[in-house]
């Protein structure tokens, strides 16, 4: 299945995220958007959860078992929810969401598999450890296991 238009310009800023150690800031901006939006992004709060879990296990280090490709498409699919101007610009009334849409639910489909196998090893977790895990960084709180 063929990326949607313009995400390769996406994967190459969600590397440089990755490498300037910025996915903090990028994980804020998804959950301020996301309380923002509020019921307008209703269908799609358990989807970004999921990515935005996923990328907090990663950084804390407790789970890794992603491959690069996966983590840096989800990057880039945040990115680009967190992004106001691009195909479609989040202020138009009721469109200005649905390039997001497309984005994230090429994500979904695409890396299925491996969010599967997260979600399934999430699940395993228990709630208080789930929590502290995908519980948002403070700003300077440093990055865990920085082997990749």
């Amino acid at each position: 299945m063929k990326a949607p238009k313009r995400f390769a310009r996406y994967l190459l800023l969600a590397q440089r995220f990755l490498g300037a150690g910025r996915l903090p800031g990028l994980l804020l901006s998804v959950a301020h958007k996301r309380e923002k939006a509020g019921a307008s992004l209703a269908a799609l709060r358990g989807d970004l959860e999921l990515l935005q879990g996923l990328c907090l296990a990663w950084w804390r280090g407790e789970y890794r078992a992603v491959s690069r490709q996966a983590l840096l498409a989800v990057v880039a699919a945040l990115l680009y929810f967190v992004t106001p101007m691009d195909a479609l610009p989040d202020w138009l009334p009721a469109i200005g969401f649905v390039d997001d849409l497309a984005v994230l639910a090429w994500v979904l489909r695409t890396w299925r598999d491996e969010l599967a196998a997260f979600q399934a090893w999430r699940m395993a977790q228990s709630p208080e450890t789930l929590r502290e895990i995908e519980r948002l960084p403070v700003a300077d709180e440093p990055q865990q296991g920085l082997e990749n």
